[in-house]
């Protein structure tokens, strides 16, 4: 049958399963919204109130629910508007499929009004980016597209659309989406044998998780490896919920932010374990000392990882729950229990602490944590609320947290709650954000209000830009240069100007009450908790030094006396 270009991208949209898609409209994408106007029974749209929040809550759709996330945007600032969005989804490994359109092909070049070369602009950001030129081709495009987006290591692809292409007819002849298989051709039973004598030689293995264990579907396996090796296991900000927060082999975050049980336990590891993580310098500090006593197994399904910041003794190329699948078949139980029992002895020794008398970060993540029993969707923007929010509340299952770790963008958060509770309209979706990445974002309450997507934010509000104060308070001689931010702002107002509800907590015992009544109220919600502007996140290591190095404010306070 003959379609428009408009009308292909639509069906090939429904050929590849999509039922949401977030996007803003334009002069050169308006035959696509025309088509899609036509479909609205079948996909449905949410309009953002800016470009980028359509990039996030793809985003956060995508990591909600493992589909490919969809958005939507018009030539020039509109195209540009998503570059943000789409170099967090590449810096995370989320796939994703952005579809722009732009000026017709003989404008191209002409410094034509809303033109830009949006393709070249996201080229480095990408898995792959495309133009189309030729309506014969858009098909095969669109289809290749969410193919590379998913395959392998994801991540986003865009696809860039002349509009006389939206507009021009050709053959149109629906196709079956063509499977994507796990990447296992580049398993070698050699490096299997090679992890199993590693592993039955180690006495004192750590198993250290990422975001790779998630996006392969791995936690079962993960599991039962855990248990086969009798270790320990922290994880990446990216790996949270891959390996339950609430089972007694779980340590915490490791890295700057990580817990001291973490940071030292690795460092006195014999075997480092490494599944699906990419060694970022907020994990490893200091290279040269980290896991410097132990063999380093690395297994990572994209090559390009290992040995790109630390330098492993063995490695395992190929989908992290194939690899985990064949390491369980072949490996026999081992027996660390003293190890084990050294490990539980320091986090006796090293739990996470604040103050229990004051209104805290803490103490609201740990409150939400009690009051949804661990069973919500919890997404962050960046900062000292983000690793409040990783260290406080305990995710029982991948794709339950969802934060930008690799670009830590602000603003990212509110979005991609919309679009993880759009992916998942069945569970609670809280968004944790702070004053300062709220002020970047909070235009988007008025989309959830629009579209009725009932997300609850929780504004971390201490009046400052909190995680640079702290560098600023601990490495900076007290210079607060452009981190205060006390204005008149008032959040509930906002809130209430935008149709949503509005609560505001000042003290300790209202807190409880604020997070039951958001979540019984079905309706989008802001919670503006009060807190100090000084209170800061522990543990830390300071930039350059080593992760088992770890200080919090009770080193501080000893170190100066």
């Amino acid at each position: 049958m003959k379609l428009t270009g408009a009308e292909i991208v639509v069906e090939c949209l429904k050929e590849q399963g999509v039922d949401t898609v977030f996007g803003y409209p334009g002069g050169t994408i308006l035959n696509i919204y025309d088509a899609l106007y036509k479909h609205s029974d079948e996909i449905h749209h949410v309009l953002t109130s800016h470009e980028q929040g359509a990039s996030h809550a793809a985003d956060g759709y995508a990591r909600a629910t493992g589909k490919v996330g969809v958005c939507l945007a018009t030539s020039g600032p509109g195209a540009t508007n998503l570059v943000t969005g789409i170099a967090t989804a590449q810096m995370d490994s989320v796939p994703m499929v952005a579809i722009t359109a732009n000026v017709a092909v003989n404008l191209l070049g002409r410094d034509t009004f809303q033109e830009v070369d949006i393709a070249g602009v996201v080229m480095p950001i990408t898995k792959h980016s495309f133009i189309v030129k030729d309506v014969t081709k858009l098909a095969d495009t669109i289809r290749r597209a969410f193919y590379i987006a998913k395959e392998g290591r994801p991540g986003p692809v865009l696809v860039d659309i002349t509009k006389d292409v939206t507009a021009a007819e050709t053959e149109y002849t629906p196709v079956k989406p063509e499977k994507v298989l796990p990447r296992v051709d580049t398993i070698k039973e050699s490096d299997i044998d090679r992890a199993i004598e590693m592993i039955e030689k180690s006495e004192r293995p750590y198993i250290f998780v990422g975001g790779g264990v998630t996006i392969s579907g791995a936690s079962e396996e993960l599991m039962e490896f855990a248990e086969k090796v009798d270790a320990p296991v922290a994880d990446t900000l990216m790996g949270k919920g891959a390996f339950p927060g609430e089972h007694e082999r779980y340590t915490g975050m490791v890295g700057m932010h990580g817990t001291k049980t973490s940071n030292l336990g690795i460092t006195k590891s014999d075997l480092l374990i490494t599944i699906g993580a990419r060694f970022s310098d907020r994990v490893t500090g200091n290279t040269k000392r980290f896991a410097r006593d132990a063999k380093i197994l690395h297994i990572d399904v994209d090559a390009a990882e290992i040995n790109k910041n630390i330098l492993t003794d063995a490695s395992i190329v190929g989908d992290a729950k194939e690899v985990l699948k064949r390491l369980n078949e072949r490996l026999s139980q081992q027996d660390h229990h003293e190890w084990v029992a050294e490990i539980e002895a320091m986090k006796e020794r090293h739990p996470l602490t604040y103050n229990p008398e004051l209104l805290t970060g803490p103490y609201v993540i740990e409150t939400l944590y009690r009051l949804t029993k661990g069973d919500a969707i919890v997404t962050t923007d960046v900062g000292q609320h983000q690793m409040w929010a990783a260290q406080f509340y305990k995710y029982k299952a991948p794709r339950t947290f969802i934060t930008s770790g690799g670009l830590g963008t602000m603003g990212y958060g509110l979005g991609a709650a919309m679009g993880a509770k759009m992916g998942r309209p069945d569970v609670p979706v809280f968004n944790i954000a702070g004053d300062g990445c709220f002020r970047m974002n909070m235009n988007e309450i008025a989309s959830a209000v629009r579209n009725n997507i009932p997300v609850i934010e929780i504004v971390i509000n201490n009046h400052v830009l909190g995680m640079v104060r702290q560098w600023q308070t601990l490495f900076y001689g007290k210079r607060y240069s452009n981190t205060i931010l006390q204005d008149k702002t008032d959040f509930v107002k906002v809130a209430e100007a935008m149709g949503a509800k509005g609560i505001r907590v000042t003290k300790k015992e209202e807190v409880e009450p604020a997070i039951k009544e958001a979540m019984a109220a079905g309706e989008p919600v802001v919670i503006d908790v009060q807190i100090d502007c000084d209170d800061k996140v522990f543990p830390m290591v300071a930039p350059g030094g080593a992760i088992e190095e770890a200080f919090n404010q009770e080193d501080l306070d000893a170190k100066q006396a």
